[in-house]
């Protein structure tokens, strides 16, 4: 059995990009609630179920999916293209690849969102179904850039319960509805911790933020991650813990969501402009 992927509608004035079915945007508002660790695995999970994917680190400032695929070294180029780094079968582009590990990107705003660009348009993506977009925090340049200049399918939220969070996740889903990106749902991170020692489980940034979150915008919650020690040993070893400890129940929550994204990206319209042919018009 073989599975069709569908490319769907992006915003208006845009189509998707040759090569690339859907861009998903990641975001949060926010730093320091794992989002990049979320969308490593969760874009472990659908290849793991059978899609192309790939992964555009956008945060130009602080790269983390180079360490989180363990992928070292600069893309070859072809054609005026980079070839994508490769790990997992998952594609990804960073800049992490482009400047030095100890070097800092101390770019102006309007460089870094053509730089995002750069690596988007520049890039040889091979037949992706998916492209996940690790997005930086804030609703700044770059996130400005993808509204206007980027075609996305429709974005996730990842937050934390903590009131603190929120604030800006809420900024983040804002936004997207502001420039008519659709919002699939929110991810609450670090949900609850549990104790590995007493089996006793915590909620330590509190309750019920992502449910109030989904309420304010009618957008669904496509899941809730604990707050757990393997994940982010894995992470630190460069393998997802969805590749790395498929079966445990930490690896089938990103599973879980991953499903969940993928229902809720199904319920947007379709986008049929690759099967049209494109017109030409010369005047004589």
């Amino acid at each position: 059995m073989t599975k069709k992927i569908a490319a769907h509608q992006v915003q208006t004035g845009l189509t998707p990009l040759p090569g690339i079915k859907n861009i998903i945007a990641i975001a949060s508002g926010k730093g320091g609630v794992g989002k990049s660790t979320v969308t490593t695995n969760l874009a472990s999970a659908l290849q793991a179920d059978g899609a192309r994917v790939g992964v555009l680190d956008a945060d130009i400032y602080g790269p983390s999916q180079p360490t989180l695929f363990k992928l070292t070294g600069r893309p070859e180029v072809y054609d005026g293209k980079f070839i994508p780094l490769e790990n997992h079968g998952i594609q990804v582009m960073s800049i992490g690849f482009l400047i030095d590990t100890d070097k800092a990107a101390i770019w102006r705003g309007p460089m870094v969102a053509k730089a995002l660009q750069q690596m988007l348009n520049d890039t040889a993506w091979d037949q992706l179904d998916y492209l996940l977009l690790d997005l930086p925090p804030g609703t700044g340049d770059i996130q400005l850039t993808m509204a206007q200049k980027i075609p996305v399918a429709g974005a996730v939220v990842v937050t934390t319960p903590q009131d603190l969070s929120l604030i800006d996740a809420r900024r983040a889903a804002a936004m997207f509805k502001k420039v008519n990106v659709p919002v699939l749902g929110i991810v609450e991170n670090m949900s609850v911790y549990h104790c590995p020692n007493c089996d006793h489980s915590e909620a330590i940034f509190g309750t019920g933020g992502a449910q109030s979150m989904c309420a304010e915008f009618n957008v669904p919650l496509l899941g809730q991650l604990p707050l757990h020690k393997v994940i982010r040993e894995s992470a630190d070893q460069g393998k997802p813990i969805v590749l790395a400890q498929p079966e445990s129940a930490a690896a089938q929550g990103y599973v879980s969501i991953a499903q969940n994204v993928i229902s809720e990206l199904e319920k947007q319209k379709k986008d049929y402009s690759a099967k049209f042919g494109t017109l030409k018009v010369e005047s004589k």
